[in-house]
C-alpha cells in the first residue's frame, strides 16, 4: 500500500462498471485525457515485486512478548488444535497488582481469600526474591495477616538462610513454633534479641538446640519476662539441649516461664543435677522423664503457611550459591553472623543428634497432668458446699461426723460422671 501511495505514476484502476436500467455496463476508459495520463499502464498489485515478508518474533524482548500473551489462556482441543481464550478481569487485575505488590500502602482489612491468591500470584512471579522490593512486599502481608503468612517456621541446620535472609525472617509475626536448632547463633546474635520482641510473644514452642548458648544468653532471653512480664511469656516447650555452657545458674532464669510444660536441658553443663531436678519440680512443677519425650524429636515443628514455598526457595538459592568442591568464602553478612568463628567447608551436624543417648542421660522434663474431672468438678463442688452447710448447722455437737463428712466431700471432688451422664449432658 505504501508503494501505491508514494509512487509517482498512477496505477491502472482496472475496469469500471456502471449500472443502468438494472444492467451493468463497463465504461470505456479510452476517453480524452485519461489514456494520455497513463504513460505506462501496469497491472494492479498490492505490493511491489521486490517486497518480502520476514518474521521478527525472535527479535522482540521477553517482556513485550509476555505482555502480548499474558491476557490469553492457551489450550488444545481434542483434535490437537490450539485454542486461546481471554482471561477474566479479576485475573488481569490480580496479575497487575502482584507485579507492583511492593508499592501497596497497606493490606489491613483486605479479604483473606483474595489476599492468599494475591500472595500466590506474587510468589509465582518471584516478587519476594527481589532485593528490597521483596522485603517490603513480605512486610505488608505479615503486618496484615500474621500467622496466615507463616504460623510455624523450621530453620534447623539452615544457618546460611538465617545469615542471608535475616531481615525477611524478622518480618514474620505471630509465630507459634520456631525451630533454630544447630544454627550456632551464640549469645549476641540479632535473631535471639528479636525473640524477645512483642511480635513473637505468641511463640509457644522454641527449639534452641546446639546454638552455643551460655548463661548470659539465657539471661537476656528471659529478661523481658522476669522484669516486664512480656516477651516469651506464653512459652510451653523449650529445647536448650547440647549447649554445654549453660550451667545451674542459667537454669534458674527459666523459672519465670510459668506456662512451661516441656523442657530439654540434655547435654548442658550442669554440676548438681539432683538439685536442678528438685528446683524445677518445686518452682514450676516439671518432673524428670524416665523415657525420651516425643515432643523433642523435631517432627512437630514444620514450616507451615502461605510462605512455606518461599522459605524452601531461599534454601535452594543459598545452597546453589555455595558450589561443592570450592572453599566457602565468607561474605560480609556471614562474617557479621558468625563473628570470629572460622567457617568450615562441610556443615557440622548437631551433636547427640545421630547417636541415641541413654534415657538416664537425657534431662527432659514434663508437667504432670491433673486428674481429668473437668465437667463433674462443678457438680462435686456443689455437693461439697451443701455438705459444708449441713455441718455448719450442726455446729460442734458431732465432731466425728463432721470429719467424716469433710473427708467424703474431699473424695467427691474427684469423682467423675458416668458415661450415661455425659451422654445426657451432650444431648442438650
Amino acid at each position: 500500500m505504501s508503494y501505491y501511495l508514494n509512487s509517482e505514476n498512477h496505477l491502472d484502476p482496472g475496469p469500471i462498471y456502471v449500472r443502468e436500467n438494472g444492467q451493468l455496463h463497463m465504461v470505456n476508459l479510452a476517453l480524452d485525457g485519461v489514456r494520455s495520463s497513463l504513460q505506462k499502464p501496469r497491472p494492479f498489485r498490492l505490493f511491489p515485486k521486490g517486497f518480502s515478508v520476514e518474521l521478527c518474533m525472535n527479535r522482540e524482548d521477553d517482556t513485550a512478548q509476555k505482555e502480548k500473551t499474558d491476557h490469553f489462556i492457551f489450550t488444545y482441543t481434542r483434535e490437537g488444535n490450539l485454542r486461546y481464550s481471554a482471561k477474566s478481569l479479576f485475573s488481569l487485575v490480580l496479575g497487575f497488582i502482584s507485579d507492583n505488590v511492593d508499592h501497596i500502602d497497606s493490606l489491613i482489612g483486605f479479604p483473606e481469600q483474595i489476599a492468599e491468591k494475591l500472595f500466590s500470584a506474587a510468589e509465582a512471579r518471584q516478587k519476594f526474591t527481589e532485593p528490597g522490593a521483596g522485603l517490603r512486599a513480605l512486610q505488608k502481608f505479615t503486618e496484615a495477616y500474621g500467622s496466615l503468612v507463616l504460623c510455624s517456621l523450621c530453620l534447623r541446620n539452615r544457618y546460611l538462610v538465617i545469615s542471608e535472609k535475616l531481615e525477611e525472617i524478622k518480618s514474620f509475626r505471630e509465630l507459634t513454633c520456631l525451630d533454630l536448632s544447630c544454627c550456632k547463633l551464640g549469645d549476641e546474635h540479632e535473631l535471639l534479641e528479636h525473640l524477645t520482641n512483642e511480635a513473637l510473644s505468641s511463640v509457644t514452642q522454641l527449639h534452641l538446640k546446639d546454638n552455643c548458648l551460655s548463661d548470659a544468653g539465657v539471661r537476656k532471653m528471659t529478661a523481658p519476662v522476669r522484669v516486664m512480664n512480656r516477651g516469651l511469656e506464653n512459652l510451653t516447650l523449650l529445647d536448650l539441649s547440647c549447649n554445654p555452657e549453660i550451667t545451674d545458674a542459667g537454669i534458674g532464669y527459666l523459672f519465670s516461664f510459668r506456662k512451661l510444660n516441656c523442657l530439654d536441658i540434655s547435654g548442658t553443663g550442669l554440676k548438681d543435677v539432683k538439685a536442678v531436678k528438685h528446683k524445677l519440680q518445686t518452682h514450676i512443677g516439671l518432673v524428670h522423664s524416665k523415657v525420651p519425650l516425643k515432643e523433642f524429636d523435631h517432627s512437630n515443628c514444620k514450616t507451615e503457611g502461605w510462605a512455606d514455598q518461599i522459605v524452601l526457595q531461599w534454601e535452594r538459592v543459598t545452597s546453589e550459591a555455595v558450589k561443592p568442591g570450592q572453599a566457602l568464602e565468607p561474605r560480609k553478612a556471614a562474617q557479621h553472623f558468625y563473628g570470629k568463628r572460622a567457617r568450615t567447608e562441610t556443615p557440622v551436624k548437631c551433636p547427640l543428634a545421630d547417636p541415641h543417648m541413654n534415657s538416664s542421660e537425657k534431662l527432659q522434663f514434663y508437667r504432670e497432668k491433673a486428674p481429668d474431672c473437668h465437667g463433674p468438678l462443678l457438680k462435686c463442688e456443689a455437693i461439697s458446699s451443701q455438705e459444708s452447710k449441713k455441718t455448719k448447722k450442726r455446729g460442734f455437737e458431732e465432731p466425728e461426723k463432721e470429719q467424716s463428712n469433710s473427708s467424703q466431700s474431699s473424695k467427691q471432688k474427684y469423682v467423675c460422671l458416668a458415661v450415661e451422664d455425659w451422654d445426657l449432658l451432650n444431648s442438650y
